[in-house]
């Protein structure tokens, strides 16, 4: 039996996996794809201290090395189910069945792509899902926003601060976002909203240059030149798997605060699969850390 299991090798979750092993526990990680989450796909990293340029791989390498020469164990396995039911807490993945003295639940959330034609081929060289961490490399230059909600109004905000022209487009023509966000939005002159229109097709060669933009309202269609576009409808987070075994806000996330604590003792949740404002690899790290303490802690007083 291990003391800590934590489910997904991204920011979080290999935090934490530092941080356990560094308070004298065993831990053992379970990821399904690669280490490093999203960012892994990033091109260069500028946001976070102390790491300016690194490309997304480079630094999650190094966060995953970090975490296995301090004794962390990572299994590339899926997790299948869990039993949270007991004292000690088991979980059932593609390679066997583990238990734990706790648990911490750092699997993430995806984003939430449009579909279109280029998206996916044109992820991290024009194609992206964060102005905060992507929008320098676009400043003085001509990008899009797509989504109607509160994220899309933030980030067409942030980047019609830095960039020279701004598109915002959504697929309706009524907003999700706040009278005030929205309001601000339209007053600035280097934005441009377009209602009723989705994006058919990314277009480009080595990177994003243009897009093809369909009008929903009366079917004709325009290519429109830009160097990127930043989706922004929002996040899906994959926790099906602990439905009704752990308590979930209405969108799906695990419903713990700033403490990682979840409503199920032993269990602890950190990263983007908990609800929280903001969603960035510091973030991340701080509740990677957080988790990992408030999980020894509990260790040493039950076990």
């Amino acid at each position: 039996m291990k003391d800590i299991i934590i489910i997904g090798a991204g920011t979080a979750g290999l935090t934490a996996a530092i941080y356990g092993q560094r308070a004298g526990l065993s831990c053992t990680v379970f990821e399904k794809y690669a280490p490093g989450g999203q960012i892994v796909n990033s091109p260069s990293i500028e946001n976070y201290p102390g790491m300016f340029g690194v490309s997304g791989y480079d630094y999650s390498m190094a966060l995953f090395e970090q975490a296995q020469k301090l004794g962390a164990e990572v299994q590339f396995a899926e997790v299948q189910n869990v039993d949270f039911s007991g004292k000690v807490k088991k979980v059932i993945t593609s390679a066997g069945d583990f238990e734990a003295k706790a648990i911490i639940i750092a699997n993430g959330a995806a984003r939430r792509k449009i579909g279109c034609k280029g998206e996916d081929s044109f992820e991290g060289r024009g194609v992206s899902y964060c102005a905060t961490c992507d929008g320098a490399f676009f400043r003085g230059k001509t990008v899009a926003v797509v989504g109607g909600g509160e994220s899309a109004f933030e980030e067409t905000e942030y980047l019609s601060e830095i960039c020279d022209k701004v598109y915002l487009i959504h697929r309706r023509d009524v907003f999700n976002a706040a009278k005030t966000a929205v309001d601000s939005v339209l007053k600035k002159k280097n934005v441009t909203v377009l209602t009723n229109s989705v994006i058919e097709e990314i277009k480009g060669e080595n990177a994003v240059s243009s897009i093809v933009l369909k009008n929903r309202a009366n079917g004709s269609t325009a290519e429109i030149p830009l160097f990127a576009v930043f989706i922004a409808i929002g996040l899906v987070p994959e926790n099906k798997l602990f439905s009704g075994v752990l308590k979930l806000d209405d969108y799906g996330y695990i419903d713990s605060g700033e403490d990682c604590l979840t409503d199920c003792k032993g269990v602890f949740a950190a990263g983007d699969t908990r609800k929280k404002q903001l969603r960035q690899l510091v973030t991340a790290a701080s509740d990677g850390a957080a988790a990992a303490t408030a999980a020894a802690n509990y260790i040493r007083k039950n076990f």
